[in-house]
């Protein structure tokens, strides 16, 4: 299959898919004008692709990870991508509460991926 890693491949994946689903869900905020109809279809063209690499990361991320773990992974990257996409993109400022609930987020990760003895 691929030479790089399982854990390599799954985020990878995901992390491209975030990025169409990020533009998929909020990058028609930039064009207010633009009619509802013509929004949607727009969206659901985009995500076709953030589909067509969200599958496969968790079908080959499930031979390496829990179903937990590869919807925390998801979880984290979709933060990640989405506090990049709003300051570049949408112009929006990350406040200091914004940081503070993604280092909880970040918290929770931890404890999903720590091995408890």
């Amino acid at each position: 299959m691929s030479a790089l890693p399982v854990s390599v491949t799954t985020i990878g994946l995901l992390l491209a898919s975030n990025i169409f689903m990020t533009f998929a869900w909020y990058g028609h905020l930039r064009f207010k004008g633009t009619s509802l109809a013509v929004v949607i279809l727009v969206s659901w063209g985009i995500a076709f692709f953030e589909y067509c690499l969200q599958v496969p990361a968790n079908r080959i991320g499930s031979s390496a990870f829990s179903a937990a773990q590869l919807k925390t992974i998801q979880e984290v990257l979709t933060l990640s991508v989405f506090a990049v996409f709003s300051v570049t993109y949408l112009k929006e400022p990350l406040t200091w509460n914004y940081l503070v609930g993604f280092a909880f987020i970040a918290l929770g990760a931890f404890f999903i991926f720590h091995r408890w003895a």
